[in-house]
């Protein structure tokens, strides 16, 4: 079983990173929740679909690298790196032509071949900070 969750999840994120929403449909149950608030998103199914049309429309380019992934029980957990060049708004800020790096912890609860909820956390004060809409942090 831990496998299988592991094996979904990269599955997820190479099948998003292509653009295949498609895979939402399929590897995300219809009772799904989502526990990673994103603005102006619901915490469901369609909220995931619509976040990465969004991300992909702003970043054609984007990439989601899974790195360390660890399951137990119906959990898998994944340290991934988010990548892209951004090519169109997102989230209020015009098109860069900056390319972001950024990392995200993601856990994952499955049933049945589906995930069926998700807590993340996605490091999006640096990511703003690459597109240049924030500051750089000054060096201590």
């Amino acid at each position: 079983m831990p496998e299988d969750a592991k094996s979904l999840l990269r599955r997820f994120y190479e099948e998003t990173s292509v653009g295949n929403l498609d895979a939402v449909d399929e590897l995300i149950a219809d009772d799904f929740v989502d526990h990673e608030e994103f603005p102006g998103l619901e915490p469901d199914k369609e909220g995931v679909k619509k976040f990465f049309a969004m991300f992909r429309a702003a970043f054609p380019d984007a990439r989601m690298e899974p790195h360390e992934m660890l399951a137990d029980g119906d959990l898998v957990s994944c340290r991934a790196t988010f990548t892209g060049t951004q090519q169109g708004e997102f989230m209020g800020v015009a098109p860069t032509g900056r390319r972001i790096e950024v990392n995200a912890i993601d856990i994952l609860r499955f049933r049945d071949g589906q995930f069926v909820e998700h807590w993340g956390v996605m490091d999006a004060m640096t990511m703003m900070q690459q597109l240049g809409a924030l500051p750089e942090q000054a060096p201590a």
